[in-house]
């Protein structure tokens, strides 16, 4: 139930409305200086404008949960990795995650891609070797 005399704010409103001018804040219980609460206020004060970008503009995204979950993988691998055994098979756990990741950039399914590379590696030319890295390698045809 709503407060008489309290409007409900409207579904869009303009981005002059909506800024953070000093003074014209509404009274509300007043934060100790120094807490974490007036830290958090002060941080996303300062930070004002690019906050509020998405609303000027429609290309950029409200949020930024896309690039959360593409470095999700190396985040959560992070404390793995320093149990690799030794720095050259930490070496070549990154090199394979490298190729992995960027199969995956090139629209190509990793396990076909590795599959298919590793299968034509024995038998690819030194000089050919550049037509099975992910941005130029096409599945080969069988016939």
């Amino acid at each position: 139930m709503r407060e008489p005399g309290i409007e409900p704010p409207s579904r869009s409103l303009p981005a002059r409305s909506i800024s953070p001018a000093r003074g014209t804040e509404p009274a509300f219980m007043p934060v100790p200086n120094g807490s974490a609460t007036a830290r958090a206020i002060d941080y996303s004060l300062k930070r004002w404008v690019a906050l509020t970008h998405y609303l000027s503009d429609g290309q950029v995204p409200i949020d930024n949960n896309w690039i959360v979950n593409q470095i999700r993988p190396i985040a959560l691998g992070r404390k793995n990795w320093l149990f690799a055994g030794s720095l050259r098979a930490g070496k070549r756990a990154a090199a394979i995650m490298s190729l992995i990741q960027s199969a995956k950039l090139n629209g190509h399914e990793p396990l076909a891609y590795l599959k298919d590379v590793l299968t034509r590696l024995p038998t690819q030319t030194a000089i050919r070797i550049d037509k099975l890295l992910p941005h130029r390698w096409k599945p080969q045809i069988l016939t």
